[in-house]
């Protein structure tokens, strides 16, 4: 066996491979890249699922990160569970022809329950008086408490929502990546596992801010690349190999379209009126749109509407593809976890989960980093309320949260003309396509390669010296 790392640096893309990447331009001038072709839906949990099992989502289940539970009537989003995910994964396969192989994944998707020999995942504890206390959660369960000693807590609050990718009070702005890398290199000295796999988040966040806008996000790539060197030489000095890859490149995106508000003027949506507030009823609506970046999956609980739903979509602006059942076969992403309908964009359209026409009537959660209620993926949980007082008001509820009190951190935007970025869509440039890159020529062969082939690859690196 060929010990391997797979550092996953999220969001890269051939187009940001230049002078503010030094280290991956050097590592990707020395060895083999190609580009890849896009999962679809090109979104974190399919990606990562079509590298690790090398199918489909119509084989392996994972159509997004999200879809809607039928038979509960209620929303999968963001589930962590590995069982998930259908098919072997290829820690499995090596496994068999490796007895005494050994995998560790660090904070890539369904992380729990694995069969991976050693894991690291974000999970918050949520306590029976409803507080959310940031925490991750580890196999062995022992080595939390291992690694948080040896390189400090998990910088939660710089992993999702307004503080992330920002430099602030809350930590560094790639704390959340250096922290992952230095776990990394942890698990490395402690384990020496023949499959370091490894989630690198940090420049997908400003680019969703921002675009790609190299003036706006340089800082952003140079310290990506910083941490990617660091990792690079790392694993060299103990003759571990290394690929790196993403899982989708960034459209430039700055136009959201609300099709729940337009299922809503056809009066396909269950509103209930709660506390002044607004909810979505899923299970009660005749239609409604799942957004996850830029996808949506429409679930059609009136079958008789369907033509009219598919219609009406195709009518509105921004709209580049609806799915029926014929087309979801052929975007391999037929299964029955999906909409009735999916839905494409063009690409500098995205769609947001918003209902409501009054942001006075939004529901609770809507101003706040949730990503569990919301029927629907919200980028604009990356910026926090345009107000001179927002510092304070944000002193004011971690003050009450210390203090006891039952309180909601209402302090993110719900501008959603704020996202200058997205992901999902096919991108029509291909200086935007992810990318593989080796260090070992021939493990690739092919300039631009599937996402079910990055599983091949691994395993080629691993078994053939």
């Amino acid at each position: 066996m060929k010990r391997t790392a797979v550092i996953n640096v999220v969001a890269l893309s051939k187009g940001l491979i230049g002078e503010n990447m030094p280290n991956i331009a050097e590592f990707s001038n020395k060895g083999e890249s190609a580009l890849i072709n896009p999962t679809f839906p090109a979104v974190t949990c399919s990606a990562q699922s079509n590298y690790l099992t090398g199918s489909l989502p119509r084989q392996h289940g994972i159509v997004g990160n999200c879809w809607y539970d039928r038979d509960l009537n209620e929303l999968m989003f963001w589930k962590q569970s590995n069982r998930l995910v259908r098919g072997r994964k290829i820690w499995e396969e090596l496994r068999e022809i490796y007895p005494s192989f050994k995998c560790a994944k660090l904070f890539w998707w369904f992380n729990m329950y694995s069969s991976a020999d050693y894991s690291m995942t974000p999970r918050p504890i949520y306590t029976a008086d409803g507080r959310k206390i940031f925490n991750i959660y580890t196999e062995p369960f022992s080595i939390k408490d291992e690694v948080e000693k040896a390189i400090g807590k998990f910088p939660f609050p710089t992993f999702w929502g307004p503080f992330a990718g920002v430099d602030s009070k809350a930590g560094r702005a790639d704390a959340v990546s250096r922290w992952i890398a230095n776990a990394a290199m942890w698990t490395e000295d402690k384990f020496q596992p023949h499959l370091n796999l490894i989630y690198l988040p940090h420049l997908d966040y400003n680019l969703q801010r921002y675009g790609i806008n190299i003036d706006l996000i340089k800082n952003d790539l140079r310290a990506i690349d910083t941490i990617v060197g660091d990792l690079i030489r790392f694993f060299k000095q103990r003759s571990v190999q290394v690929i790196l890859l993403s899982e989708y490149g960034i459209n430039n995106s700055d136009k959201p379209i609300f099709l729940n508000r337009v299922f809503r003027q056809k009066g396909w949506i269950r509103i209930k009126d709660e506390l002044g507030r607004e909810y979505l009823d899923c299970g009660a609506s005749k239609a409604f749109a799942l957004s996850d970046h830029q996808i949506a999956h429409i679930y059609i609980n009136d079958k008789s509407i369907i033509s009219e739903v598919k219609n009406c979509i195709e009518n509105q602006e921004g709209i580049l593809r609806v799915l029926d059942d014929k087309l979801k076969s052929d975007y391999g992403i037929d299964h029955p976890r999906t909409g009735d309908l999916i839905v494409i964009p063009k690409s500098d359209y995205w769609f947001s989960y918003y209902y409501w026409f009054d942001d006075k009537k939004a529901p609770d959660f809507a101003p706040t980093v949730d990503i569990h209620r919301k029927p629907g993926y919200d980028p604009v949980e990356l910026f926090l309320q345009q107000s001179p007082l927002i510092n304070l008001k944000i002193l004011f509820r971690i003050l009450q949260s210390k203090l006891g009190f039952r309180t909601l951190l209402d302090v993110s935007s719900m501008d959603a003309n704020l996202i200058k970025g997205s992901h999902g869509a096919p991108p029509t440039d291909k200086n935007h396509y992810p990318v593989v890159l080796t260090e070992k020529p021939g493990l690739i062969g092919k300039t631009t390669v599937d996402s079910t082939d990055i599983y091949q690859i691994i395993k080629r690196a691993i078994t053939e010296n």
